[in-house]
């Protein structure tokens, strides 16, 4: 069995990989121009999802797996991929603690005013009664996206004495949400909420799914975080509130990726801008590589049932 990756995979987590699968022929790159030769001869290849074209697919005349280590997967040539029927797997769920820790590091440098610390001390400005700072404790709170990381930002938020209200497609219910409401009610919850936290992974349904309607239903003075998909949020319509100043923003995926250096985000004092790092954590590979190693004995078997399979057709 070869296995190619093209996913710059750490050299301890390389030599654990040969170690734990002596019966596998491990092939690692850094980058697609360097792992073209052996794709066609590769039975599974490990990426981040970024690198494949539908012409690297067609090539890999063995191909039955492809791992994603990352939970996006939305540039895969799903097309490509489903005519050859391989299988897809992510490493959804390793991104849930380092995401929900970047969630309430923004919320409560929002709620305690901690930009003005820096520029205080920078200054320092001894100003004890100068910063209108609120408690967390009470406030509403509306999580767009109830999965892995939906639910432990909603679990955080218990610990802070926050209400929290879900969105999700179906409705079902999840823990430590308090309430839970479909895509079509988005802006029920929108209109009490505090905080407005969007997980929301891309795919067509979610194109553009947060736009000027459900700007215009969000309380005056909240606060709006977006750590799941740039392209989910009509970004124009997100710039002309922020220019309102009806709420504050704290971005960390965009439409563009990476951010202009001439965009009006950079400069407005009630946005702060993140360069789409909100999940980055010195573990992040060892989790991600522990999932793959669990779908690698299944995948020995010729099994299918692997863990986090991705549905194609939905594109997540």
């Amino acid at each position: 069995m070869i296995i190619v990756s093209i996913a710059g995979i750490k050299k301890e987590l390389q030599t654990q990989l040969i170690h734990n699968h002596p019966d596998v022929d491990f092939r690692f790159y850094k980058k697609m121009n360097e792992a073209e030769k052996d794709l066609p001869v590769a039975d599974a290849i490990i990426t981040y999802g970024e690198n494949l074209t539908a012409e690297n697919i067609q090539s890999a005349n063995h191909l039955k797996w492809i791992m994603v280590i990352s939970a996006g997967v939305e540039r895969l040539p799903f097309q490509a991929i489903k005519e050859k029927n391989i299988l897809v797997t992510n490493a959804r769920g390793i991104h849930k603690i380092p995401m929900a820790e970047y969630t309430f590091a923004a919320i409560l440098q929002w709620c305690k005013k901690m930009k003005q610390w820096t520029v205080n001390q920078d200054k320092r400005i001894w100003s004890k009664y100068g910063l209108e700072m609120n408690e967390l404790a009470g406030q509403t709170m509306t999580v767009v996206g109830t999965g892995a990381i939906g639910g432990e930002i909603a679990r955080l938020a218990k610990a802070f004495r926050v209400h929290t209200l879900g969105v999700n497609r179906s409705g079902r219910k999840v823990e430590y949400f308090d309430e839970i409401y479909t895509i079509s009610e988005i802006e029920r919850p929108l209109t009490r909420s505090d905080i407005v936290v969007s997980v929301l992974p891309y795919t067509p349904e979610t194109d553009h799914l947060i736009g000027k309607k459900q700007f215009d239903a969000m309380k005056e003075d909240s606060l709006f975080i977006n750590i799941g998909r740039g392209n989910t949020v009509d970004q124009a319509e997100l710039l002309s509130v922020l220019q309102s100043r009806k709420i504050s923003a704290v971005l960390d995926v965009f439409e563009q990726e990476p951010l202009p250096e001439d965009h009006p985000f950079w400069g407005m004092e009630n946005v702060v801008v993140t360069p789409h790092f909100s999940s980055i954590s010195s573990l992040y590979q060892p989790r991600a590589f522990d999932i793959f190693e669990k779908n690698l004995l299944l995948f020995k078997e010729n099994r299918t049932d692997l863990i986090n399979l991705v549905d194609l057709d939905r594109g997540y």
